[in-house]
C-alpha cells in the first residue's frame, strides 16, 4: 500500500480500513485495494514454498500477475493500477454491469446495441456491460427467460467502449513503463489458450508463451485500462 501512498498521497489502508464504505466503492479506491490483496495473497503462498507454473488474471488481476511474473517491477504495477483507476472514475460516460447466470452464447443473441460481453468468468457466468438503460433491458429479458442476474454495485461500466474517452492518457502513463521478461508462463485473460511455452495467436490476438505478450507496451496501452470487450457483438 506504501507504493501508492507515496504516488497519490491517499492511504489506501485508511480508505479499506475507513468508516465510510461508500469511498471504496469508488474504482479509484478499488483497484489499488484489489490490486494490493491479490499481490499479498501471492506472496503469502509464495513464502510457503509454492511456485507457480503459470499465472493468469482479469482487470486488475492481470495487471497483479503481470508484477508477480517480474514484467512488471512494483513501483511501475502501482503506477499503471493508479492511473487506470483514476482515469475510469474521472470518465464521464458511466453506464452499467449486469452479471447473467447463463451460456457466452445465449447472452450474445440477447445483445443490443450500446451493450457488450464484457467477461466470461465460467461456462454459465457472463457479465455484460455498457448503456445503462441497453444494459438493464437485456438484464430483464434474460431474467424473463429464466436466468438468474445481478446487476454489479460499479461507478462505471468497465470492459466496454465507454471507457474510450480515456484510452489516450492512458497510453502516456504506459509509455513511461519499464516492461521485463515473464520468469513463469502467462496466460492472458483476452483468449489466450494452448501450451505453456508455445506462442499461439487467437482471434483477440492474445497468446500464452514464456516470454508473453504481458512484455509488450502496445499490449498494456490497448488493453490494461479494461478494453477487453468483445467486439463484433454489440447488437443481436
Amino acid at each position: 500500500m506504501a507504493e501508492f501512498s507515496a504516488g497519490s498521497g491517499v492511504s489506501p489502508v485508511g480508505v479499506v480500513w475507513g468508516g465510510d464504505a461508500g469511498v471504496l466503492e469508488r474504482t479509484e479506491f478499488a483497484q489499488p485495494a484489489l490490486f494490493a490483496f491479490q499481490v499479498a495473497l501471492f506472496r503469502l503462498v509464495e513464502s510457503w514454498g509454492v511456485r507457480p507454473d503459470v499465472v493468469a488474471g482479469h482487470s486488475v488481476g492481470e495487471i497483479a500477475a503481470a508484477h508477480v511474473a517480474g514484467v512488471l517491477s512494483l513501483a511501475d504495477a502501482c503506477r499503471l493500477v493508479a492511473a487506470r483507476g483514476r482515469l475510469m472514475q474521472g470518465c464521464r460516460r458511466v453506464g452499467a454491469m449486469v452479471a447473467i447466470a447463463a451460456p457466452e452464447a445465449e447472452v450474445a443473441e440477447a445483445l443490443l446495441d450500446g451493450v457488450v460481453i464484457a467477461a466470461v468468468n465460467g461456462p454459465s457466468a457472463v457479465v455484460v456491460s455498457g448503456v445503462e438503460e441497453a444494459v438493464l433491458e437485456v438484464g430483464g429479458g434474460v431474467c424473463r427467460a429464466g436466468c438468474r442476474t445481478r446487476r454489479l454495485r460499479v461507478s462505471h461500466a468497465f470492459h466496454s467502449p465507454l471507457m474510450e474517452p480515456v484510452v489516450e492518457e492512458f497510453r502516456g502513463v504506459v509509455s513511461g513503463l519499464s516492461f521485463g521478461s515473464a520468469s513463469v508462463g502467462v496466460v492472458t485473460s483476452g483468449g489466450g489458450v494452448g501450451v505453456i511455452g508455445l506462442i499461439r495467436s487467437t482471434g483477440c490476438g492474445m497468446c500464452v508463451s514464456r516470454c508473453g505478450s504481458w512484455t509488450r507496451c502496445g499490449l498494456w496501452r490497448r488493453r490494461g485500462w479494461g478494453s477487453s470487450w468483445r467486439s463484433g457483438r454489440t447488437a443481436r
